[in-house]
């Protein structure tokens, strides 16, 4: 009786979250790369970003550009995905690095001295972001150059059909003392290149930004 009664409990009661670490493998793909983000552009109206695309699962050094990846000490594996704005205007890939343990990440505090001098800063929970901005000892960013990050993943028949590494513009980089860093690529949809010097619209800063926030707390809170 006590155990008809503990099966009945435990099929009527959700069941318990998995550990943060273990999400990534542990939760259905479209838990951890949802079909639609929602977000907010600068000026406050509602953006929703949608999934153009799922990449297979990579080794970090496939995944991450060398400048990046030689930064993941402990990196395991690599997941990665990319987005459209709802107006198909901005992309940006999405790549997840799973650590093997919180400190497998050089300190993102001395992250600028291994980057180049377009670090905008550190985001909310100890991150940077790619791009031009202030650098974090007050040096201002040139827009000369781009961060290593995330390598962009092109998906056909779509708005990121010609999003690649030559069309990347800015990016973001997050983590804390969790076993995840994610970091982003954007650039726009209708595949013109980086060009050097250019300095990064606002809203597609945002786009790296707000897409790397998203997932990094989804995946840790």
């Amino acid at each position: 009786m006590s155990v008809v009664l503990l099966s009945l409990l435990s099929a009527a009661l959700p069941s318990s979250e998995p550990p943060v670490p273990e999400r990534w493998h542990a939760w259905p793909v479209a838990r951890v790369f949802p079909s639609s983000v929602p977000g907010t552009s600068p000026s406050g109206a509602r953006v929703t970003y949608v999934l153009a695309g799922v990449a297979p699962e990579s080794p970090c050094r496939v995944a991450f550009q060398p400048g990046v990846a030689r930064l993941l000490r402990g990196c395991v594996t690599a997941l990665r995905a990319t987005y459209a704005d709802s107006t198909q205007t901005f992309v940006a890939t999405v790549g997840i690095a799973v650590l093997t343990s919180p400190d497998a990440l050089r300190p993102l505090d001395r992250l600028a001295d291994d980057l180049p001098l377009t670090l905008a800063g550190y985001l909310p929970v100890g991150s940077s972001e790619t791009g031009t901005g202030p650098l974090p000892d007050g040096r201002p960013g040139t827009g000369a150059g781009r961060l290593p990050t995330v390598r962009p993943v092109a998906f056909p028949g779509g708005p990121a059909e010609r999003f690649g590494e030559s069309q990347y513009v800015t990016g973001a980089l997050i983590s804390s003392n969790d076993a995840y860093v994610v970091a982003t690529a954007a650039g726009y949809a209708d595949g013109r290149p980086y060009q050097p010097g250019e300095l990064v619209a606002r809203r597609l800063g945002d786009t790296a930004r707000r897409l790397a926030t998203a997932l990094y707390g989804s995946l840790t809170r």
